[in-house]
């Protein structure tokens, strides 16, 4: 490796590829309930961070309110993100629901606890127009 290279903790390498994908992501509890508190959050973020693992995925950064939770997730490029997803929501709703059974069928009914919407935002690297203007400037051979 060249001296100049300083390894970026982010980009990670796999067998035939080098890869930087971060994802946003924002789940609301069913009709936006405020069925949250702060120990369910804590153990929202056990849950998650365990799921990432399963994937191979590192849960970067959570947080939430009493209706909602963000989630900053560090992926590899074989996971399917609405799998990802999928399985985020689903084992946190079940432990969540086991663990918190009374408090949750006080806010919640109808066996669920997420919506089934979610919002998913590509974030990191550089931006579209730095992206654009670089592959514009490519020099094509004559």
């Amino acid at each position: 490796m060249s001296p100049r290279w300083n390894p970026n903790p982010d980009v990670r390498t796999g067998r035939h590829v080098i890869y930087n994908l971060h994802v946003h992501l924002v789940f609301v509890t069913k009709s936006r309930h405020r069925a949250l508190t702060h120990p369910m959050l804590t153990r929202c973020e056990e849950i998650m961070r365990e799921v990432c693992e399963d994937f191979e995925a590192e849960l970067k950064q959570f947080n939430g309110e009493e209706d909602h939770v963000h989630l900053l997730v560090h992926y590899p490029p074989k996971v399917q993100l609405s799998k990802l997803v999928n399985s985020l929501k689903g084992v946190s709703s079940r432990y969540l629901r086991k663990e918190y059974d009374a408090h949750v069928r006080r806010h919640l009914w109808g066996g669920h606890f997420w919506s089934g919407s979610y919002f998913a935002g590509s974030c990191g690297g550089a931006p579209l127009t730095a992206v654009r203007q670089y592959i514009e400037n490519q020099q094509r051979p004559s």
